[in-house]
């Protein structure tokens, strides 16, 4: 993360020592060890919380796209059996209309009797 090589360290525990003396560079390397190590569990938990986040926002999207599918899916067998039926009306329709105009063609064809 820092590419901090041993000799910076060194440099850094020299400097400690000198500005902080033997009697207090113990309690003051312990006291920042433990900020050092509660500050990388509290971006753990914030990591973990932000991936779980995340990963139920995927599962939602996911189940709200598979919820349009089924309704789309619902529509197409809907609208099959909704044209079934209107299909067989409009074949059937011509074939009436048809028969119609042949008869009113013959009647005007035929005289009228008195």
């Amino acid at each position: 993360m820092f590419d901090i090589g041993f000799t910076e360290l060194l440099l850094i525990g020299v400097v400690a020592l000198l500005v902080l003396g033997p009697d207090r560079l113990p309690g003051a390397v312990r006291t920042a060890g433990l900020w050092i190590g509660r500050i990388k569990r509290s971006f753990s938990a914030i990591k973990a919380e932000v991936e779980r986040e995340i990963g139920a926002d995927e599962i939602r999207r996911q189940l709200h796209n598979e919820q349009i599918l089924d309704l789309e899916r619902e529509m197409k067998a809907m609208k099959k059996t909704l044209d079934a039926p209107l299909s067989s009306i409009t074949e059937s329709k011509p074939a009436s209309d048809a028969a119609p105009a042949a008869d009113s063609s013959t009647a005007q064809d035929k005289p009228l009797q008195p």
